[in-house]
């Protein structure tokens, strides 16, 4: 990755004109140099000091064939006319497509997914689901298994993405425009409005240039922890499979197989534990809304702002105008975010161990691989850094998957995958501090409870059975169990 991975500037495309084009590019330095206002790589710029050098337009437009300036026009239209919400997503896919189209940092380049990468991706997740199903009394929660390239990943994320940035990008927009003294604002229209649309395009942009970073490492949809693709719907990229499993060693067929499990185990649990999506989503939603805004610093950017230079909100953006309230509200915010992203992962890890430690060699060292993966981040956890000062990273990944291979030992597959019932059931931070003291804390006897709800229901006609192992039964009856237990002290 770059130094600024989110930066405001397209990747430079390749001149298609010969060794004019590659005049004009060295005069442009590459056509990301200061006489380029906007930062957007138009092809052909002059330097600062190029002809026209002393007329803005003539530097900025001069050196253009009339086809270049017809686009680079439309782009600065679509740029500052934007009145969407406040991300411009448009642009945000367009400049993630165009970073994939780029290629990694190692040369790799997308490309289309042919029939028998599909077939042998749809055979790794119909085998990993079997060897899942002697693990886990999660059905099976992948109703289809597709082969994507990184273009057709960009394409299917873009929703989630949108539903996890959108937030803190509001409360950006309208700090934007509320820090103008309310005399000005009525007079100061037309600036509020083009500042809107430039913070847009900078999220846009940023967003854009994150996900098709991203798209050029993920294996799957479910690799930070959040369901990305549509539900039901198991994912492998191919194109990165190959180049995520060839330095180590292992047979590319165990790579796949061993990938198919962690995205079929994502899968599973995302589709039968019914809140959790919300859940994930939600703590990132109320994380986001303790983020505030550094008013200080922005009325420095508006007072300075020019025009000619909107790099200047971006450059406030990556500095730090965002900060964390410093609340208890803040902090059991992030806790609970932090500790559901290490419950996911580690229940993944788990029983993806316990389904390939016997079946593959070489599970003990694409596992430690895959753990030391997540813990360095990538960009995904950078994006969210910058953003909003939050790194989607399991901190306690080794201590969750230590807990849940506990708790399988002590209750069995059933009592441990019976905890994802409620958000109440699971453990806590400070359980995954003591995981022996909840591994083997007393279980509760709900069997007076029962025999109460049941006459109350009707003199015990049709008493309800809260120990009935069907799922989609037993989730809600358990919850009320569970609560009016911890009431009593359970905690």
């Amino acid at each position: 990755m770059s130094d600024t991975p989110f930066g405001f500037g397209l990747p430079p495309e390749e001149p298609d004109d010969g060794d004019e084009g590659k005049k004009k590019d060295q005069q442009s330095g590459g056509g990301q140099g200061p006489a380029n206002p906007f930062g957007f790589g138009l092809p052909g710029a002059g330097g600062l000091g190029g002809p026209g050098a002393d007329n803005p337009l003539a530097a900025m437009f001069g050196s253009l064939n009339p086809t270049d300036l017809g686009a680079a026009f439309q782009q600065l239209g679509q740029m500052l006319s934007y009145e969407g919400g406040p991300v411009n997503w448009d642009m945000a896919k367009q400049i993630a497509r165009q970073t994939v189209s780029q290629g990694t940092s190692d040369g790799t380049k997308d490309a289309s997914v042919g029939p028998a990468e599909r077939t042998a991706v749809q055979e790794a997740v119909r085998l990993a689901d079997l060897w899942l199903d002697d693990v886990t009394s999660l059905p099976s929660g992948a109703a289809s298994a597709v082969a994507w390239s990184r273009a057709e990943w960009v394409e299917a994320t873009l929703p989630a993405w949108q539903e996890l940035v959108d937030p803190v990008a509001e409360r950006v927009g309208t700090a934007m425009g509320d820090v103008l003294p309310e005399e000005m604002q009525a007079m100061a229209g037309p600036l509020i409005g083009m500042m809107r649309s430039m913070g847009g395009a900078m999220f846009g942009t940023q967003i854009g240039q994150a996900v098709g970073v991203l798209a050029g490492e993920v294996v799957g949809s479910t690799d930070i922890g959040l369901p990305l693709g549509p539900a039901g719907r198991a994912a492998l990229l191919p194109v990165n499979i190959e180049a995520f499993g060839k330095d180590l060693g292992v047979a590319q067929e165990e790579v796949r197989l061993y990938l198919a499990l962690r995205e079929a185990a994502h899968q599973r649990l995302f589709a039968h534990v019914p809140w959790l999506r919300s859940h994930l989503f939600g703590a990132v939603d109320g994380y986001a809304r303790g983020i505030k805004v550094d008013t200080a610093k922005l009325e420095d950017v508006v007072g300075q702002f020019d025009p000619q230079n909107p790099e200047q909100l971006q450059d406030a953006l990556q500095q730090g105008m965002f900060q964390p309230e410093d609340t208890p509200e803040q902090k059991a915010a992030l806790a609970r975010l932090e500790t559901a992203l290490a419950l996911v992962e580690g229940w993944v890890d788990a029983v993806v161990h316990a389904a390939a430690k016997p079946r593959l060699s070489s599970a003990d060292a694409l596992r430690e691989t895959l753990r030391r993966r997540r813990a360095s981040g990538g960009p995904a956890e950078q994006t969210f850094a910058t953003l909003i000062g939050l790194e989607l990273r399991p901190r306690r990944l080794r201590d969750a998957s230590r807990l849940w291979a506990s708790l399988t030992d002590a209750r069995g597959i059933e009592g441990r995958d019976g905890l994802w019932a409620h958000p109440d059931m699971l453990p806590t931070a400070a359980d995954l501090d003591d995981p022996d003291g909840f591994v083997h804390r007393e279980q509760l006897d709900f069997s007076e409870l029962d025999r109460m709800l049941g006459e109350a229901a009707g003199g015990g006609a049709g008493k309800p059975d809260l120990h009935k192992k069907d799922p989609a039964q037993d989730g809600d009856r358990k919850d009320d169990g569970k609560d009016d237990g911890k009431g009593d002290g359970a905690e």
